[in-house]
């Protein structure tokens, strides 16, 4: 028989299973995505909004739905239904959050690392996986950081993946080679969105920044599907900092 909920609550959780469950990873990303809300606001004509923020804003205001507050509000519901969905007590352990962001550090420095080699391999500059043209560290790139590395992942990792897989298991396809095919498609966009092809006032493109953005995206999917939500925010957003300071 399946253990109750009680019964689930009763077991510990070791600080791997906290983490990816969506509670922690809404909790670790809050003060995220306050900075950059926030810092929207605050910044006024100067802030650097990110595009996946934008492109879903203007599909919410095609619904009628313009609320400013509407999409980080969306976000968080998200995160919340999915936990319940997945029957997952609701337990919340702070002393993992500094874990968490050290964790996401380590990643975002081996994406760094594998940046700089695919740099010194194809003899070109390193690029920041969500923004386009020189990086320099203002107060007004850290923002835009934090809003990529929630944004990006809610489009490209927590909402895209779950339906391809869901759409390529139509096709009676098993739920491995379904989650394989859904992470490079997804990863495909990710990369995609980056260019002036596919969005206006996007980049030129070149086979070397294109080569570590699928890259970058498959890494994140992977993060996404081992380490849940949270991490791969963390990481994708650490990644863009260590970049600007590089």
């Amino acid at each position: 028989m399946p253990a109750t909920e009680v019964e689930l609550e009763q077991l510990p959780m070791n600080y791997w299973q906290a983490t990816s469950r969506p509670l922690t990873s809404l909790i670790f990303v809050l003060p995220m995505l306050a900075i950059y809300e926030t810092g929207i606001l605050l910044l006024g004509p100067e802030a650097i909004r990110n595009g996946v923020d934008v492109w879903l804003r203007q599909f919410l205001g095609l619904m009628g739905l313009g609320q400013y507050f509407l999409l980080p509000v969306l976000t968080i519901a998200i995160l919340l239904a999915w936990h319940h969905l997945k029957e997952y007590p609701w337990q919340f352990k702070p002393t993992n959050l500094p874990l968490m962001a050290a964790e996401s550090m380590v990643l975002g420095l081996f994406l760094l690392c594998l940046a700089h080699f695919q740099a010194s391999v194809m003899k070109m500059e390193v690029v920041a996986a969500a923004t386009s043209g020189q990086v320099d560290m203002t107060t007004k790139h850290v923002v835009a950081y934090f809003g990529a590395g929630i944004y990006e992942e809610l489009l490209f990792r927590l909402m895209l993946i779950p339906v391809l897989i869901l759409f390529i298991q139509g096709f009676a396809f098993p739920k491995v080679v379904a989650t394989f095919a859904a992470m490079m498609i997804s990863s495909l966009i990710f990369a995609a969105a980056h260019y002036n092809f596919f969005v206006s006032g996007g980049d030129s493109i070149d086979a070397y920044s294109f080569l570590f953005r699928l890259s970058a995206g498959l890494i994140f999917a992977s993060i996404f599907a081992l380490r849940g939500f949270g991490i791969a925010a963390g990481s994708h957003a650490m990644y863009d900092v260590l970049v600007a300071f590089s």
